[in-house]
């Protein structure tokens, strides 16, 4: 596909969402499939919004996202205000480990501590970039849980993705260590990817997922 063509699809696909302010985002290609994104949005949660938007795009391999957070005077708070209100948000959510811990500095939230699943580490990062003031979010929080034989994460592993109708498991390998995956093979879209990682993160004892995953169309 063209450059021109995709950066144009990228910039319609920006514009469709209407949780994008689309006015400030520059979007360039580049021939492998690389999107860069530039300039500045309202709130960090319109930059993950922009993000997702770009790879939704067909022809998208990459989203190299630059944007910057930029709150308007009225929106900017103090780091202890804004923590008070990301720590509560963390409390509210039943998903949300008491494990994690946040702090602020300029309106970037760094979250820290451990937690049992990602999705629990996922899950904490999208509720502090919801809170209003957030500019940026810093995920250190690490996963531990019992892990069980290789053997079974490989297996439980590979199960997952042969029942995903999303996934061609016969794309994919599977290797893990010590409750450490790596992916490797060839998807058809960014949906797919996010599947196949989605479901190596799902099988239990896996600490850490290396996606080697690439898209081609």
């Amino acid at each position: 596909m063209p450059n021109k063509t995709l950066q144009q699809n990228v910039i319609d696909e920006l514009s469709w969402d209407p949780m994008i302010d689309s006015e400030g985002i520059a979007v360039s290609a580049h021939a492998d499939g690389t999107i860069m994104l530039q300039g500045t949005v309202g709130s960090f949660r319109e930059k993950y919004e922009a993000r997702q938007s770009a790879k939704r795009v067909s022809g998208v391999t990459h989203v190299d996202d630059q944007l910057d957070v930029r709150l308007l005077t009225g929106h900017r708070r103090h780091d202890a205000e804004l923590r008070a209100d990301v720590l509560q948000a963390l409390m509210l959510n039943t998903q949300v480990p008491d494990t994690i811990n946040a702090t602020v500095k300029d309106g970037v939230v760094t979250l820290a501590g451990t937690a049992q699943w990602r999705y629990q580490r996922s899950e904490a990062e999208f509720v502090v970039g919801n809170v209003a003031g957030v500019v940026n979010v810093h995920n250190d929080v690490d996963v531990h849980s019992l892990v069980p034989e290789a053997s079974y994460i490989h297996q439980s592993i590979t199960t997952a993705l042969e029942h995903n109708a999303r996934l061609d498991a016969d794309n994919i390998t599977v290797s893990s260590s010590h409750g450490h995956v790596t992916l490797t093979g060839s998807m058809h879209s960014w949906p797919e990817r996010d599947a196949a990682v989605a479901a190596a993160w799902s099988a239990p004892g896996v600490t850490n997922v290396d996606d080697r995953l690439k898209i081609y169309y």
